[in-house]
């Protein structure tokens, strides 16, 4: 049995889909809005380099390591990202929440908090994680102040971690939710929305 198994995620705000092809053209007016692929700090595809986005994040999930998911709007039924369980490790039970990307229009709204919310309510209550990790470039402040606003703990920064295309090394800063901390941060989150 796969770890990871197919799954569609609902809440009030957001329902979050697996990635498949058919979710191009979506994914490509998602990005246009705020034009997210010019932000030199995150990886987000732009409509020119959508098709093989998701074909490498296809084939990742064909290879276990990844699951893709979309991120539709429930009020307006748009597209509006991507997220991702990934390096996933069925054998420790640890998941990572990343790859993650929302439309301007609904950056800092319920809907990336309830996503967040589906993943994590998922990863700790279906699959039994012991831990979830999430990671952003040191240098992306808006991501890593998300990060924290979910009640996720900053674990350290792993200097020179990878090498980004045309500007060098990143930092990479890893945060952390482990299973004892889950009932808290579910709290915490369930009452941000409720707000």
């Amino acid at each position: 049995m796969n770890f990871v198994e197919p799954v569609a995620l609902s809440g009030q705000h957001a329902t979050l889909e697996p990635l498949s092809t058919a979710h191009h053209d979506a994914l490509c007016e998602a990005a246009r809005d705020g034009e997210l692929w010019r932000l030199w700090y995150t990886s987000v595809p732009s409509p020119e380099t959508m098709q093989a986005e998701i074909a490498r994040r296809l084939e990742m999930r064909a290879q276990g390591s990844w699951f893709p998911f979309v991120i539709r709007r429930n009020d307006s039924g748009a597209i509006c990202g991507m997220t991702n369980f990934l390096n996933i490790d069925a054998a420790n039970r640890r998941v990572e929440i990343g790859g993650t990307w929302h439309a301007a229009s609904v950056q800092r709204s319920g809907v990336n908090t309830e996503a967040k919310l589906m993943l994590l309510t998922h990863a700790f209550e279906k699959l039994q994680c012991i831990a979830v990790e999430f990671r952003t470039n040191y240098m992306n402040l808006q991501s890593r102040a998300a990060i924290a606003r979910l009640g996720a703990k900053e674990d350290g920064i792993l200097r020179n971690h990878s090498l980004v295309p045309g500007v060098g090394y990143r930092d990479t800063v890893v945060f952390s939710i482990i299973e004892s901390e889950w009932p808290t941060v579910k709290r915490h989150l369930q009452f941000k929305l409720e707000r």
